[in-house]
């Protein structure tokens, strides 16, 4: 539990990082999303889960 706790932790962290960092990037960046066509964004989405579970498999074993 302390893991997914920690998990969750680090990509509020990140998050929070790039928009206090560069606010205006990032509403240009949600911008975009929102012209994406659903199917090229799902594709993003499937490749991001698809990385991360090949990070946590290498790193985890």
């Amino acid at each position: 539990m302390s893991d997914l706790i920690t998990a969750i932790a680090l990509a509020l962290a990140l998050e929070g990082t790039l928009y206090a960092l560069a606010p205006g990037r990032m509403k240009a960046m949600l911008r975009s999303v929102l012209d994406m066509d659903d199917s090229v964004l799902r594709g993003v989405g499937l490749a991001a889960l698809a990385a991360g579970v090949f990070v946590i498999w290498l790193v985890r074993g």
